[in-house]
């Protein structure tokens, strides 16, 4: 009786288990096809966020097992094979019921289970052999089709509309840091934000993001990011702060994602209070670096380069200019990485940082984050979302990249 919100094209969901059967041939060869757990990573897979497991064979019919709403998957998903269970140890004969048996050697995504629940589905599946997949995910999930840079770039112009456009006719200096994060949300709401922000690294968590006025760009932060926040409170480390006032004189730094039917983009908008008469030397030229670091990895983040060598450059750059103190963050703040894949989740494969020798391809998205320190003052910078194409890098959240002045 009821017809499903949205459908992931059938086409889409296909071209999706192809790229992670492809992957997971490299990944895990053993293996004759992989486990998937999270609600996320299910979602990508079957178009519903499911509440079990998902069996990728590499041959045959996918099965999605759930513990809770088969009802609901069978109006949203673009697969055929939906049954109920309540004990890992049915896993195997629903698959073989549905005509796509567990194979000997199994993969399986481990970053969606916690070590309870792995420990229990080894103990069931003791006749299996199970082996770490999660990498072919991360490799599917990478390059984005048409039909996700779609979203995507619907996202990027609302976030830019939002941040830029808007906001800063409906905050002022004098404001509290919470005072402003609700601002924020409002006019997010109005533009068509979702509601949920998601990050996949184990323990991360983001509600709206970060919400720092001067000083606190550099307070002491236990998120792996390079801007500091004083936050609600040590319960929750997220938005800002009630009792933290945006004086005149000092930047505001908003670092907040947008996320529209489950992508997400990234993007931090730096904001001035007062004339651009009274920003202080040390303030104009540090966000000036900071843009002049963002269009350089823009400029070089070609099909071909590696994350690895676009990190090493904007290090070099920072050394070269006098700015390596504060670079991405100072003294504990500091981050080894200058950006970050981004769709489903804000974190998303790979990072641009050492080490991420894989070559960029068309299709992959990154936010690049160059940001900068300024002791005793403020960290000020920019961080916005890239789609790689045949020629480069190209920006979907916005084309103007100043602060602020508001008054």
């Amino acid at each position: 009786m009821f017809e499903p919100i949205a459908r992931i094209p059938a086409e889409e969901l296909a071209r999706r288990h192809a790229s992670l059967r492809r992957h997971l041939q490299s990944v895990a060869p053993a293996a004759g096809g992989i486990l998937v757990f999270s609600r996320l990573n299910i979602y990508y897979l079957t178009g519903t966020c499911g509440q079990g497991v998902l069996w990728l064979p590499l041959e045959g019919e996918p099965v999605l097992m759930l513990r809770k709403g088969a009802s609901r998957a069978r109006i949203e998903a673009g697969i055929g094979c939906i049954a109920s269970f309540k004990s890992y140890s049915e896993l195997p004969g629903l698959c073989a019921e549905a005509g796509s048996p567990m194979t000997r050697t199994v993969a399986a995504v481990m970053a969606g289970l916690t070590w309870q629940l792995g420990t229990m589905l080894a103990a069931k599946l003791k006749d299996h052999a199970l082996v770490a997949g999660d990498h072919a995910v991360a490799l599917t999930r990478m390059v984005k089709s048409g039909f996700e840079l779609d979203i995507m770039r619907r996202c990027g112009e609302k976030h830019h509309r939002c941040l830029y456009d808007i906001l800063p006719g409906r905050i002022c200096p004098g404001m509290t840091e919470r005072e402003i994060a609700h601002k924020a949300w409002e006019v997010f709401f109005e533009e068509g934000h979702m509601g949920i922000l998601r990050m996949q690294a184990h323990g991360e968590e983001c509600f709206l993001g970060h919400v720092s006025a001067g000083d606190s760009g550099n307070y002491p932060s236990a998120f792996n990011g390079p801007l500091g926040l004083r936050g609600e409170h040590p319960a929750a480390m997220v938005m800002g702060n009630a009792a933290k006032v945006w004086r005149p004189g000092q930047p505001l730094m908003l670092d907040i994602g947008f996320q529209i039917e489950g992508y997400h983009t990234d993007k931090t908008q730096a904001y001035f209070a007062g004339p651009e008469s009274a920003m202080s030397d040390d303030i104009r030229r540090s966000h000036d670096f900071c843009i002049e670091v963002q269009e350089w990895v823009c400029d070089n983040a070609k099909p071909g380069t590696t994350p690895a060598e676009l990190y090493a450059g904007s290090l070099e750059m920072a050394r070269r200019r006098g700015f390596a103190e504060g670079f991405m963050g100072l003294d504990d703040n500091q981050v080894p990485f200058i950006g970050h894949g981004i769709g489903l989740t804000i974190d998303e494969f790979p990072a641009i940082a050492a080490g991420f020798d894989l070559p960029l391809e068309p299709g992959m998205t990154l936010a690049v984050e160059p940001k900068q320190g300024i002791r005793d003052v403020a960290m000020v910078g920019v961080e916005n979302t890239f789609e790689i194409t045949e020629n480069g890098a190209r920006c979907i959240s916005g084309d103007s990249y100043r602060m602020l002045c508001v008054e």
